[in-house]
Formats: C-alpha cells, sequence, structure tokens
C-alpha cells in the first residue's frame, strides 16, 4: 500500500492484507483486510493516529521512511486491540521522544497488552484537544464501540474523524476511498454485523455525535476512507434504527433429509407470501454472511434435527452467535425433527436470552415429514405473515 495523502499533510500510511483469511480466528475474510494507519503533520507538532497489525510493521516504518518523517511527537491510540496499537512498542523504540496519547482506561489496555510503561503517555479526557500548531486533535470517548476503551479522534480545522473501528470494513482495495460504494456497502454491513451490531443503542448517540462535528471526511482503521461520509452516516443510521425487513432468516443443519425437506417446503410457503427468505445451510456456510442477514430481518426460524435429545451442534452455534451479536430480529421460531425424544426447544430457548423477540409456536415433526406437517408449516408462515404486518415491516 502506498503513501496516500487524505489532504494537505495527512496521509494514510498502513497496509493492506490482501491474503488474510480469517480475524480473531473467528471472523472469515473473503476480501481480506486493512489496517489502516494515519499521520498528521501540524506547523509544530506530529502525529501518528493508530498503527498497523505488528505482523505489517515494516510496511508502516517504510512508509515513515518516504515521507521523510524525523520525529513524531504522539502515537493516538483510539482502541488497544493488536492489529491498531500492537506496533506502538516499535514506535516508541524508534522514535523515544514520542508519547502515547489516549483517555486513562485505553492506557491500562495499552499497558497490560503491549507492556507500555506508565511515563510514554500522556493521558486525556473526554473532549480534551491536544494542538498539533495549525492543527487541533480533538478526542471523543466512546465505550463499547466495540471495547470500553474506544475513542475517536477529530481532526477539527480538515474536519477529518478517526474513529477507529467505527465504520470500518474488512476490505482489502487499492482504491484510497470508497469509490465502489456497492462493495463499500456490502462489506461495511458485514463488518458492523459481525462485530459493532451487540453494541447498536450505544452506537446510535455516537452517529448523533459524529453529525453534529460536521466531518467531511471519515478515515476507520479498516477498509476505504469516506470522503462522502452521508454514504456510510446513512447506512449506519439504518442498521442501528429498530426497523426491520419482511424477511425470514432460516439456517439450518438435515442429518438424514427430514429437516431439509421441512425448510424447503416452508421456503416456498413464505415466497408464495411474498415473504423474502435467507436460508443458509450451517454445513457449508459462511458465519459472516449468516451475521449480515441478521441485521434486518424481522423473524429467525432455526431449523434442525435432533441429536440425542437436542439440537445439532452446529444449529446451536447459530443460537449462539445470534444471542451474541443481539440483532433487533422480532420473532424467533423452530422446526425440527425428531426420532424417538428431544428437548429441543427447551435448549435452543435458554440458548438466546439476548434476543428481545416472540416466540411463535415450533413445528416438531417425528421422523420424516407426513401430509399433516405441511400444514403446520403453512400455519406459521400464516403467522408470520401476520406479525410482519402487524409491525409495518418493509
Amino acid at each position: 500500500m502506498p503513501v496516500r495523502e487524505l489532504k494537505s499533510q495527512v496521509y494514510s500510511i498502513g497496509s493492506i492484507d490482501w491474503d488474510r483469511r480469517l480475524f480473531d480466528e473467528l471472523i472469515p475474510l473473503p476480501g481480506g483486510t486493512s489496517y489502516n494507519a494515519y499521520l498528521v503533520k501540524g506547523s509544530d507538532k506530529t502525529a501518528l493516529i493508530d498503527t498497523v497489525d505488528p505482523s505489517k510493521k515494516e510496511e508502516l516504518f517504510d512508509h515513515l521512511i518516504a515521507l521523510q518523517v524525523k520525529h513524531i511527537d504522539y502515537i493516538i491510540t483510539n482502541h488497544a486491540e493488536q492489529d491498531h496499537s500492537g506496533t506502538i512498542p516499535h514506535v516508541l523504540e524508534a522514535f523515544p521522544m514520542a508519547r502515547v496519547v489516549t483517555h486513562q482506561k485505553a492506557k491500562e489496555f495499552v499497558k497490560d497488552l503491549l507492556m507500555v510503561p506508565e511515563e510514554k503517555f500522556v493521558t486525556i479526557k473526554d473532549r480534551e484537544t491536544l494542538p498539533l500548531g495549525n492543527r487541533t486533535l480533538e478526542f471523543i470517548l466512546a465505550p463499547w464501540v466495540h471495547w470500553p476503551e474506544t475513542m475517536l479522534t477529530f481532526l477539527r480545522e480538515d474536519k477529518i474523524l478517526f474513529p477507529c473501528d467505527l465504520f470500518g470494513s474488512h476490505l482489502a482495495t487499492s482504491d484510497t476511498f470508497a469509490v465502489d460504494e456497492a462493495r463499500c456497502y456490502e462489506a461495511a454491513k458485514r463488518y458492523y454485523a459481525e462485530i459493532m451490531m451487540p453494541f447498536r443503542e450505544k452506537i446510535k448517540g455516537y452517529i448523533q455525535k459524529v453529525k453534529e462535528l460536521g466531518v467531511e471526511m471519515i478515515a476507520p482503521s479498516h477498509g476505504p476512507v469516506y470522503h462522502k461520509p452521508r454514504f456510510i452516516l446513512n447506512a449506519y443510521e439504518d442498521w442501528v434504527g429498530d426497523g426491520v425487513k419482511n424477511e425470514v432468516v432460516i439456517p439450518y443443519v438435515s442429518m438424514h433429509g427430514s429437516t431439509e425437506k421441512m425448510v424447503n417446503y416452508f421456503l416456498e410457503s413464505l415466497m408464495i407470501r411474498n415473504v423474502a427468505v435467507k436460508p443458509f445451510n450451517l454445513s457449508k456456510t459462511d458465519v459472516g454472511e449468516l451475521a449480515m442477514s441478521l441485521v434486518d430481518a424481522a423473524t429467525l426460524v432455526v431449523a434442525t434435527p435432533t441429536v440425542l435429545v437436542g439440537p445439532h451442534p452446529l444449529v446451536m452455534y447459530a443460537a449462539y452467535l445470534a444471542n451474541l451479536l443481539r440483532p433487533k430480529t422480532r420473532f424467533v421460531s423452530i422446526i425440527c425433527s425428531y426420532g424417538w425424544a428431544g428437548k429441543v426447544v427447551e435448549q435452543l430457548a435458554a440458548t438466546i436470552p439476548n434476543l428481545k423477540a416472540e416466540i411463535i409456536e415450533p413445528v416438531i415433526v417425528k421422523g420424516y415429514p407426513k401430509e399433516n406437517n405441511w400444514q403446520l408449516l403453512d400455519q406459521l408462515a400464516d403467522k408470520i405473515v401476520a406479525r410482519h404486518k402487524d409491525i409495518g415491516a418493509k
């Protein structure tokens, strides 16, 4: 990734990771990612905003050399997670007079994770400013986006927001700015679903703060820079809002065909009733796509065979994931095939306490589905249609 100038004396100097395919040993990265760091040169002081993943530290230093950076006064750390802050010790070694600027909670995280000593820090508070001469950095504390110590940095004179993970996307691209809006929207929605969705209520307030700043550019720590910030702000307002769509997400597993037969019939039943459906065969699906589908859907229907007396382990994982992500799903139901006995409903219900959703009566079938079971699936589809109309799902 070459050095990119965003505005005069404001540079993007991070790294593109074209080949990374898994993040946190959990999140698939079909489009790679980037670790964005930014250099701001003021008339008196120079600030580095965030760093890069330690695996890419050579690229960061190559960029500093290319810009002939002789000194760094401040290293702004918006978030202590290592893909952003992991190279701080190396920068401090190269620029020993630099000081790490962050707030108290983040300082403790950086000390614990990276062993940075106390004397290297400058501790700031919410809405405090840091002069660089002809430029000013303002700090906005934003806890639980997505860690408890996150903050945002605003370059006042240039109206550039550096929000770290907020508004980011796991996307490796040669574009400096979000010019391919369809691709950027998809990547940002996936990122929101996998990482930000559990903090939806918190993010609502931070979006309002960002709008009040009058930002002209948003430069996150993953993915392209938004030179038209209204694009990503509008998307986030939609995602964090309370509205849901006339959609049903159906994660399922079938071991011997019975559950799959019911899912296929149920899909057609919903489609005939003009309900959008998104099925996910959990033995094959990308969990990131499943997470993304939960952002807007009004209803989640989990379909599973019985393994001994409980749900299939892949279905339990999907339910656990949904519980962690806390989507705004309004309704939940279950389709299940069992052999001799089962506690599928009880076990799945116990797995999703964070979902503030109404449970619609499940369809539980012994063995292979029979003629009267199709009627139960049609009835479930009718109930979903009625619920969606009641809440005005779009």
